[in-house]
Formats: C-alpha cells, sequence, structure tokens
C-alpha cells in the first residue's frame, strides 16, 4: 500500500460520507430514507434479550470516555509495550482526526435520531461516533498489522458496532455506514502521511545484503 494509495482511499471514503450526509438531510423523503425507516422497523422485530444485552456492551464499550481515552490509550499502550512507538503516534493521531471529522459532520448534518431510542445519546445522529470509532480503531490495527485475521477481525468488530446502534434505535442504518467510512477514511489519510515514517506494516522489509564470496568465512585448519 503506498501513501498515494492510501490517500485516494482515504479522501474518497470521506467524500462518499460528505455526500450521503446531503442525501440523507437534503432528501429526507428521499431513497435513504425507505432503506432507514425498513431497517428500523426490522431491528425492532429481531430483538432478543441477548442480543440487546451484547447491544448495551458495546454502547458502553464504543461511546463516552470509554471511547474517547480508555480504548484508544490502551491501543496506544500496547504498541509502545511491542515496541512500536512510532505505530502509536499514528494510532493517536487517527483516533484525534477521527473524533473531530465525526463531531464535524454531526453539526453540520444536525440529523435527528430515530424516535424509538433505546439508550440516550448526545446531539446528531450521522455519522455514528460508536461506528467511526471502531472503524478507526480496524483500520489502525490493520495498518500497523496487515495480516487476513486482523482485516476480517476488523470488519467482525465494525458490523457488530453498527448493528448494535440499529438495534437500540439510536441509529438510523446510513448513519453507521457514513460512520465506518468517515473512521477508515481517518486512519487511511493519517496514515498515508506518516506511511515512512510510522513504518507501518505495508512497507516492504528490506532484503539482507548478499554476502560476496570474500567475506565468506576462512576456512577451519
Amino acid at each position: 500500500m503506498t501513501r498515494r494509495k492510501l490517500l485516494i482511499a482515504g479522501s474518497a471514503m470521506l467524500t462518499l460520507a460528505a455526500l450521503l450526509g446531503v442525501l440523507v438531510v437534503l432528501l429526507p423523503r428521499g431513497a435513504t430514507i425507505g432503506l432507514d425507516a425498513f431497517w428500523n422497523h426490522l431491528m425492532s422485530q429481531v430483538r432478543q434479550d441477548w442480543m440487546l444485552s451484547a447491544a448495551y456492551a458495546l454502547n458502553w464499550i464504543g461511546g463516552g470516555w470509554v471511547a474517547i481515552a480508555l480504548v484508544p490509550l490502551l491501543i496506544v499502550l500496547l504498541l509502545v509495550l511491542l515496541g512500536r512507538w512510532r505505530g502509536a503516534v499514528f494510532a493517536a493521531l487517527s483516533f484525534v482526526v477521527s473524533a473531530g471529522l465525526t463531531q464535524l459532520l454531526k453539526e453540520i448534518f444536525a440529523r435527528a435520531r430515530p424516535d424509538d431510542m433505546l439508550v440516550t445519546s448526545d446531539f446528531g445522529s450521522f455519522p455514528s461516533g460508536h461506528t467511526s470509532n471502531a472503524a478507526t480503531i480496524a483500520v489502525v490495527l490493520w495498518l500497523v498489522f496487515p495480516r487476513v485475521w486482523m482485516a476480517i477481525a476488523g470488519v467482525l468488530w465494525v458490523v457488530a458496532m453498527a448493528l448494535s446502534r440499529t438495534l437500540l434505535a439510536v441509529h438510523w442504518i446510513t448513519d453507521t455506514l457514513g460512520g465506518a467510512l468517515v473512521g477508515a477514511s481517518a486512519a487511511l489519510i493519517v496514515g498515508a502521511f506518516v506511511l515512512s515514517w510510522a513504518s507501518l506494516g505495508w512497507l516492504p522489509t528490506p532484503e539482507p545484503a548478499q554476502r560476496s564470496p570474500r567475506d565468506a568465512d576462512p576456512p577451519v585448519s
């Protein structure tokens, strides 16, 4: 993954998130309201106690001081303990940029939340802050440790968080899509600027220098 590709991907995701925000705000009776209403009704029909228990847990993990301070600090500390202090700086910057972009778009679009919320939440439904934070975590860890299992775990984490937000009726489904785009874009854009410096996992490992015949160990007599 090159700096150019990271920047293009991050910028495209952020642009898509902004366009989606325009769509859901300027066209409240347009294409998205049908999807949002359908999904909101579907979630109200499939709720089970175990689903709600999991959703309440994710609501706590993905919001408030836990999401703003505790989880980012734990990830930064983990990277430092693993000897990846530059990766830790990259992670911290990504979390700050993600939170800033999310709050900025919330203020710009000022979308109303569903009326049947099961938990209290702050101002602005679009984009979902919980999903944005989850996507930032997923992409940060994937960029630092580019493994297939890390990518799969990240996708599952983001999907679980998005589903939990709609299960609790605290967000529309398009809010979670916007949140995922914003959170991922923040990590990708920051990663584009610190790719070489932070020694992210996408950088190739230099090949060991070839030893010439004259460098060979002398024969033992």
